[in-house]
């Protein structure tokens, strides 16, 4: 909050934080008492923040004097801006919350949390002043099952991310087809998994040979363009300082113009937004009835091949003007052949696992086998990647498979 002072001492004034002032001794300034959160109270927030406010902008809402008006005596308030929503004090505070989330013993957590009220008001001032810019991001590389660079940010900018998307998430999401099932509440892979075997069921019993449809986006997340992206996203977001924060939140990290970090909040729901596009058009303008979406890998079955091999030119087309690339892998086959989306092999009668995800969970248990026997790996380990691995093989027939591969996992003798 503006106003008051922070120890009540000589600094008293415009600007200062006023942050334990007793309510019989508020200055004049604001009239009231700061209403912190505990580790606020308990003193965690010792110093005030490293960054002032020379804007003059209230760093939290003002608190003004009660002025009668008209019979209720109520002063009409005009409605917050949307960029003021993101900015908000308590959407801040939520999204640190969120973002530190079984995080809390990592450094960088522990780091901001030593002085969590003073970091939150600098990161806020920045916000509301324009000047805030990403930090350095931390790159590493994981295979799953091919090699991906995985950009992730400082913890303070994903609280920052966070904020951004929980106001504007819910804007597009009421816009999104509902056979969009990546990085969104109550979907996930093993639903998209089922919606597409539904899909394979009902084309069966609706045509004599249909087709399946199988598109893939080349290299997306590093292809995105950004004025492209911003372009779509203006014609929800009408606010020009939500777009320039959007746009300085996408050109950090080493991204200028083109690509997206693989890793950050915002990015998932920035690439599920340059393909709403493709899903609408698809669903609503070419009327393809049995189509799914996760991220960048689309399915789609239609009535033969014709309709398959135009589907797919047309998508490609569109994908062109985003200016985004198929995939050669994409194609068309019949549906007898089922297809591979999600990590399962989806039939139309039933669902295995990928042949090169159970390769891969032999190897991981075949080296946890070694670790375990050399010490580095508890039985409680063990245990846990056994567990992991069941749920996995749960969502397909394969329950000899799945006998099969554990029958070599033993340590000591004895079944992990």
């Amino acid at each position: 909050m503006n106003g008051g002072n922070w120890g009540n001492g000589g600094n008293a004034g415009l600007f200062y934080l006023n942050a334990n002032n007793a309510p019989s001794n508020a200055n004049s300034n604001i009239g009231c008492r700061l209403a912190m959160e505990d580790w606020a109270r308990s003193g965690a927030a010792t110093a005030a923040p490293t960054v002032p406010n020379p804007s003059g902008m209230p760093s939290c809402p003002e608190v003004g004097e009660h002025q009668p008006g008209g019979a209720a005596g109520k002063v009409p308030v005009a409605s917050p801006t949307l960029f003021e929503r993101i900015v908000a004090w308590d959407n801040l505070v939520a999204a640190y919350r969120e973002a530190r989330k079984a995080k809390r013993q990592s450094q960088e957590v522990a780091a901001l949390d030593a002085d969590a009220f003073a970091n939150l008001v600098n990161i806020h001032e920045h916000m509301l002043r324009g000047t805030w810019r990403p930090g350095v991001a931390r790159r590493f590389w994981v295979r799953d099952p091919k090699w991906r660079e995985i950009t992730a940010p400082p913890f303070p900018d994903r609280i920052v991310h966070h904020a951004i998307v929980r106001i504007i998430e819910p804007l597009f999401e009421r816009r999104f087809v509902h056979d969009s099932y990546a990085c969104r509440r109550g979907r996930g892979t093993h639903a998209a998994v089922r919606r597409a075997q539904s899909f394979l069921r009902g084309a069966v019993r609706t045509w004599t040979r249909p087709y399946i449809v199988k598109v893939d986006v080349k290299s997306y997340f590093a292809s995105i363009d950004h004025d492209v992206l911003l372009r779509q996203m203006s014609r929800v977001v009408r606010d020009d300082r939500v777009l320039a924060l959007l746009r300085t939140v996408y050109s950090g990290y080493g991204f200028s113009g083109v690509g997206l970090p693989v890793g950050a909040l915002t990015s998932q729901l920035a690439a599920n937004i340059l393909l709403d596009v493709i899903d609408h058009k698809v669903k609503d303008d070419l009327g393809v009835r049995y189509y799914v979406r996760y991220m960048d890998d689309m399915v789609a079955v239609v009535s033969g091949k014709n309709a398959a091999r135009s589907l797919l030119e047309r998508i490609a087309l569109e994908l062109a003007a985003l200016g985004l690339r198929v995939n050669p892998k994409s194609g068309i086959w019949p549906a007898a052949r089922g297809v591979d989306f999600c990590g399962y092999r989806i039939f139309h009668t039933h669902i295995r696992p990928r042949k090169r995800c159970l390769y891969a969970w032999k190897k991981r248990f075949a080296a946890l086998r070694r670790r375990h026997e050399s010490g580095q790996a508890t039985l409680g380990q063990c245990r846990q990647r056994v567990m992991s691995f069941l749920a996995v093989m749960r969502h397909a027939n394969a329950w000899r498979t799945s006998e099969s591969i554990l029958s070599r996992f033993s340590l000591g003798g004895a079944l992990c």
